[in-house]
């Protein structure tokens, strides 16, 4: 059996040609609309492809198909050829000459293709062979988009992102994606929208005239005294300022002695306050200091006591200074005590975020949440119990990088 294609500009030519060189008893296995090539690709022309066969005296096509040998219909659809048809294989088919084994291989490998009848619910009365592929190939693309944002959403679950979040994140990109979009597009999609939602930290910066007043305020146990000798020592080693270290934390003596012994290896003062007026006491003292640095009680969601008492000593200097607010949080804190923590501290000033503890845990959803119930920056973080090592600014492209990985 000889299977080949010839080119031409219409139909009828491209048959008048495979006459002359194979003669009249040759057998339309295909015909398609294809493209002439033209200079890199581009301004060819439109053609015709027509692909024939001619059967020798001992060719087995009709035991193998079934077909009588005036068969003039496609037997393999172009749909069927170009895409279900190994690369392979149609090299080997097109080839002029074929041996008699070669070709029942070839045939009955297209015998299978043929029986599964992949496409055949898909195909409609007035839809084209193309369409066709245009439509498989497309529904072939949104699945495997689908399959990959669900495996998103999956992985940001496994992460401890919230329901709530990661359905909004899905949503928006569900809204831009097409069946064209790429597996990686998609991604990076979700990887920049993150960071976009993350921001930029905020840092702790100069104020403009000395000194700035900073306020560290969040529950007990998440190491917000540690984190306060951290940024201490940053300050004092590294930048060379100035810095005095308050305690407003007079339920927990360990704490304030904590601290005091931090104060004493840095070697700046050091001062335990009861009341708003020694705030304003001490802002005077220090004036000329570049950084007071506040460490307060932690308190119960529940304890209004303690939380205006806390409220009291942030106002006590009105706006006669520069001041900033963070709260700080445990990144192993459960997600719904989180909120808790956060409302509970709402309305005493507009904060920022210091997440610890983050060597504690492989799930890091609980930043991208607290960010977006909050709408908080976030400044630092921390790693460990190592002063002044452990601590560093806010990154968000690592964390959105393990946020969409694997654990």
């Amino acid at each position: 059996m000889i299977i080949k294609k010839y080119l031409a500009n219409t139909e009828k030519e491209a048959i008048d040609i495979a006459k002359k060189e194979l003669g009249e008893n040759i057998v339309i296995m295909n015909v398609k609309n294809t493209k002439k090539k033209g200079f890199l690709g581009l301004f060819g022309a439109t053609a015709v492809e027509v692909t024939v066969a001619l059967e020798a005296e001992n060719d087995k096509i009709g035991q193998v198909f079934g077909a009588k040998k005036e068969t003039t219909g496609p037997i393999v659809p172009d749909y069927m050829w170009d895409k279900q048809v190994p690369k392979k294989t149609q090299e080997r088919i097109v080839e002029s000459e074929e041996t008699g084994k070669a070709i029942v291989e070839k045939l009955d490998g297209l015998q299978i293709l043929l029986q599964q009848q992949l496409l055949k619910d898909k195909i409609e009365e007035n839809k084209s062979n193309e369409e066709i592929v245009d439509e498989v190939k497309d529904k072939k693309k949104s699945d495997e988009g689908m399959t990959f944002v669900k495996l998103l959403y999956n992985t940001m679950i496994d992460n401890e992102v919230a329901d709530k979040y990661a359905n909004d994140l899905i949503d928006e990109i569900e809204r831009s994606r097409n069946a064209e979009m790429q597996i990686d597009f998609v991604l990076a999609n979700v990887y920049q929208k993150m960071i976009l939602k993350f921001g930029q930290p905020a840092l702790i910066k100069p104020a403009e005239k000395n000194p700035k007043l900073i306020f560290f305020i969040g529950p007990t146990g998440v190491g917000k005294t540690t984190t306060i000798a951290k940024i201490a020592s940053k300050f004092c080693v590294e930048e060379k300022k100035k810095i005095a270290l308050l305690t407003a934390d007079t339920y927990r003596i360990a704490a304030a002695e904590q601290l005091r012994t931090y104060a004493s290896i840095l070697e700046v003062p050091f001062r335990v306050v009861y009341t708003p007026d020694e705030i304003v006491q001490s802002v005077a003292q220090y004036r000329d200091y570049d950084y007071i640095l506040v460490d307060t009680s932690g308190h119960s969601h529940q304890n209004q006591e303690q939380k205006s008492a806390i409220f009291d000593l942030v106002q006590a200097t009105g706006n006669e200074v520069e001041k900033e607010v963070y709260l700080v949080v445990s990144a192993t804190t459960k997600y719904r005590d989180l909120v808790r923590i956060a409302d509970a501290y709402k309305g005493i000033e507009d904060y920022k975020i210091i997440f610890t503890k983050l060597d504690e845990t492989t799930a890091m959803g609980n930043l991208y949440n607290l960010r977006l119930y909050t709408g908080a920056s976030l400044s630092y973080v921390t790693c460990g119990q190592n002063v002044p090592d452990d601590i560093s600014p806010f990154n968000a492209q690592s964390t959105v990088k393990q946020i969409l990985s694997s654990n």
